[in-house]
């Protein structure tokens, strides 16, 4: 999808024991070193950004698949899973209902589709 990231990183998604939620585990080795705590602060910061609002949360709070049912966000990175190993391979894992949340930006799809 994105030519400029292939190679760079891997993932997968796992489904979990509700019908719709769903949980991605996503890992990338990175050029440079860091933390999990710069990793968490970097999400936390794009969450709170006007573009991603009302499609990227984060969550500190213990998470089990049925917490998320009928969340509306299309990712919620669980901050306290993220890990790193060796200073630069990292490891984030987000949670979605992946019917609720894509349902949410159909319709903010169709909203700016009228307005213009």
């Amino acid at each position: 999808i994105i030519p400029e990231l292939a190679g760079k990183f891997d993932g997968l998604a796992i489904r979990v024991p509700t019908p719709v939620v769903s949980i991605a585990d996503i890992t990338a080795v990175l050029a440079k070193s860091t933390t999990a705590g710069e990793i968490n602060e970097i999400f936390t910061n794009e969450a709170a950004a006007k573009n991603w609002q009302g499609i990227l949360a984060v969550s500190n709070e213990p998470l089990v698949s049925s917490d998320l049912i009928k969340n509306p966000y299309s990712s919620i990175i669980d901050l306290a899973l993220t890990k790193v190993v060796d200073g630069n391979l990292i490891k984030v894992v987000a949670w979605y209902d992946n019917e609720w949340g894509y349902a949410n930006r159909l319709v903010e799809l169709a909203k700016l589709i009228a307005e213009n």
